[in-house]
């Protein structure tokens, strides 16, 4: 009989040889990763600072620091902190690793402890008899045709996904706050025209009725004064709702409740339109950047390695069994001089019959692949859509800037014309009217259009994909990249 340790060496070596074997024999396809053609240049052109110089790196990662604005930066930095939704996308990794940790599992041996203690007792003898036993089983299936190996490949593809997924939802969480953030400060801007033209409209109304009470214009004169006034007054709460909603809305964002950052962007501020050259790549570039496109990619990855674990269900899977025990009619012996019982086989199970079930499922397997490809190329093209359409808002928007700049200079001078003008009698109250309206229409133009261009210069970052980077950037690693995982798995 084989000494105990010359068997165990056996079955060892037996195993590892089989094992090497496996690796040989996976089946299913190998994915390469899809070559998708793009345009080398943009189709809009490039104009009003854009540029197709490379992306720097440092502008790319922290674009909202162009903005030169301290309580936007700060008001980021929390929201990478406390933002409930990028918490639920990091669970998601934390989540996405631990199952890959359990296909892993599958690839190694498993053994289990087995202990038991009986006893009886026979009246007529008056006697005890007791028994003891120790036993270890083993067990593995070998990935011989690589099913377990396909599947520990799509579980680090998910991984890679979510990965990709949370680096999504930091993009447009930055994005989210800069965008309201801006709105804020448009809505301000725009209330503060509104109350300074209401304050102009309340000095034409009175000016209407002293007139009016001299006998030097009639009733129309009072009335139109007075629907003008009260036009402009009815702007007023539209635009303080709007600032409401736009606060309430950062409140959340940084995971605090609605009301909590009033105090802070209270006092109106002016919005900073940027100057500097803003370069945007060529579209090759945004595919590695982006991060939806990313995890689109890794989609496509994950499925093709669940075909190639379908396809080997086809196969015959084969496992090993051993067994090593002790038994003993007392607990004190049990070690020192038990019995020793070593077992050990192998199965080998193969399907015969299953009424196709397992081509049907690589067919199922097969077309999910499929759409997993086309959702890769509709992230591509969705990618190039969004830069397409930001580049060109952001360029029109200035030449819009510049037109309503120039048509609220001429608005500001007709208006003080006509108010003169009329009150020297030249002119009735309409021509005061027609242009205090124009000029507040103008004025309140202006003041949108000037948002408008940073909304669409921060659009432009998002669509490029900037921003992600920003918390995996300095030297000393952060509790977010810890928190995400971003080690070697």
């Amino acid at each position: 009989m084989l000494k105990f340790k010359e068997y165990v060496l056996r079955y060892a070596l037996a195993a590892l040889t089989i094992l090497a074997l496996a690796g040989c024999a996976t089946v299913g396809p190998d994915y390469v990763r899809p070559e998708i053609s793009v345009s080398k240049t943009w189709h809009t052109e490039l104009r009003g600072g854009l540029s197709y110089k490379e992306i720097n790196s440092q502008t790319e990662v922290h674009w909202w620091t162009t903005l030169n604005d301290p309580v936007l930066t700060s008001l980021i930095e929390r929201s990478v902190k406390k933002n409930l939704s990028l918490q639920t996308a990091l669970a998601r990794v934390r989540e996405a690793r631990a199952r890959r940790g359990i296909v892993e599992s599958d690839l190694f041996p498993s053994f289990d402890f087995k202990g038991s203690a009986a006893w009886s007792r026979d009246n007529k003898v008056k006697e005890t008899t007791e028994h003891y036993s120790a036993r270890i089983d083993s067990s593995w299936e070998l990935d011989f045709f690589g099913g377990n190996q396909r599947s520990l490949e799509a579980s680090q593809a998910d991984l890679e996904a979510r990965h990709a997924d949370l680096d999504d939802v930091l993009i447009s969480l930055q994005a989210e706050v800069a965008l309201n953030y801006i709105e804020v400060r448009t809505f301000q801007r725009r209330l503060e025209i509104a109350e300074a033209n209401l304050s102009i409209q309340k000095e034409a109304y009175q000016l209407a009725s002293w007139r009016h009470q001299a006998g030097l214009s009639d009733e129309l004169a009072l009335q139109q004064a007075l629907y003008n006034l009260e036009n402009t007054h009815s702007q007023i709460p539209t635009l303080k709702t709007g600032v409401e909603e736009a606060m309430n809305r950062i409140a959340v964002l940084i995971g605090e409740q609605p009301g909590s950052v009033h105090h802070e962007l209270k006092d109106p501020k002016p919005v900073f339109t940027p100057t500097l050259e803003i370069a945007v790549g060529i579209p090759a570039d945004l595919l590695g950047r982006r991060p939806d496109v990313r995890s689109a990619e890794r989609a496509l990855a994950a499925q093709t390695a669940r075909v190639g674990a379908a396809k080997a269900e086809l196969y015959p899977k084969i496992s090993l069994s051993g067994s090593i025990g002790l038994e003993s009619l007392s607990l004190n012996s049990l070690v020192s001089s038990a019995t020793k019982s070593i077992t050990g086989g192998s199965l080998i199970t193969m399907p015969i019959f299953r009424s196709g079930a397992i081509r049907q499922n690589i067919k199922v397997q097969t077309a999910l692949q499929e759409q997993a490809l086309i959702k890769y190329e509709a992230a591509v093209l969705n990618a190039l859509e969004e830069v397409e359409n930001a580049l060109t808002s952001y360029s029109h928007e200035q030449i819009r800037k510049e037109a309503l700049q120039e048509a609220e200079n001429a608005a500001t001078k007709a208006a003080d014309l006509a108010m003169h003008k009329y009150t020297g009698g030249l002119r009735d109250f309409g021509d005061v009217l027609e242009s205090q309206r124009s000029l507040l229409s103008f004025q309140d133009q202006l003041a949108q259009s000037e948002g408008i261009i940073v909304i669409n210069l921060i659009k432009l970052y998002k669509a490029l994909g900037g921003g992600w980077q920003s918390m995996y950037s300095n030297d000393k690693k952060t509790a977010f990249e810890m928190e995400r995982g971003d080690e070697t798995d």
